[in-house]
């Protein structure tokens, strides 16, 4: 079963595209008037010159807008397009996913022309500044470190990348894995862990204890007090990055 046919059933009501976020990919598709969206899903951060999407799991697809891109059920490793077909690739949050990075990699620079761009996140960087990973969910930090690509092993396989890092707003629209880092009632959501698929992989019984003892400080106030210096945060790096490179 493709894991999205299952995590991505709350796609279209937790996983909402922020603004913020959107604007900055969308100036780095600026010059591209052709887009292949490569595990596009529900259409999130989907741009307007979009000609194709890629997605796997019909669930996903069967919660695009009427209006949205043509969506091709299928995988990265093998794009169902002719050489040369756009004049840029996109894959936000998805390389993760993927069976065989280089294959996906290669599949992207054989359709576009001209630009490659990824969104996607170092693991290390949002292993030391994550409170809920550093702190309360050990098991969910050992299911993302394996879950997330290198940034190295990714960088390698492109052509003149360049990374700029992507900070997470306080009310981030998008309900991915950092998204509420100054709002962690929400972590204990049944909803909004539906929509993470750090929470789709890690074992829930190793969850459990660390969610319980996340309630207990919510409730005494004691994650306030320790964690006074997010209240007033309006953005943190957390480790995503935006990857634009040369096809």
């Amino acid at each position: 079963m493709v894991l999205y046919d299952t995590l991505g059933r709350t796609y279209s009501t937790t996983r909402r595209p922020d603004p913020r976020i959107e604007a900055t990919i969308s100036a780095a598709l600026e010059g591209c008037p052709t887009i292949i969206n490569i595990g596009a899903g529900t259409g999130s951060y989907e741009p307007p010159q979009t000609v194709a999407a890629i997605e796997p799991s019909h669930i996903m697809i069967s919660q695009r807008p009427a209006a949205s891109a043509p969506a091709l059920q299928a995988v990265a490793e093998h794009l169902p397009l002719r050489d040369d077909c756009a004049d840029g690739a996109l894959a936000v949050l998805t390389v993760h996913h993927w069976s065989d990075l280089e294959a996906g990699i290669a599949e992207m620079q054989r359709v576009a022309r001209r630009r490659l761009v990824f969104l996607t996140w170092d693991a290390d960087v949002i292993a030391d500044k994550f409170w809920l990973l550093a702190e309360y969910l050990p098991a969910a930090r050992q299911a993302d470190a394996a879950l997330a690509v290198p940034m190295d092993r990714l960088l390698g396989l492109l052509t003149r990348p360049v990374v700029t890092p992507v900070p997470v707003p306080h009310d981030c629209a998008d309900g991915f894995g950092a998204a509420f880092w100054r709002r962690p009632r929400a972590y204990l959501d049944p909803a909004v862990q539906a929509g993470m698929s750090v929470f789709a992989v890690a074992d829930q019984d190793l969850l459990a204890p660390g969610l319980a003892r996340l309630a207990d400080d919510l409730d005494s106030g004691r994650w306030e007090l320790e964690h006074a210096d997010l209240l007033d945060a309006d953005e943190l790096d957390l480790g995503y990055r935006l990857v634009i490179a040369a096809a």
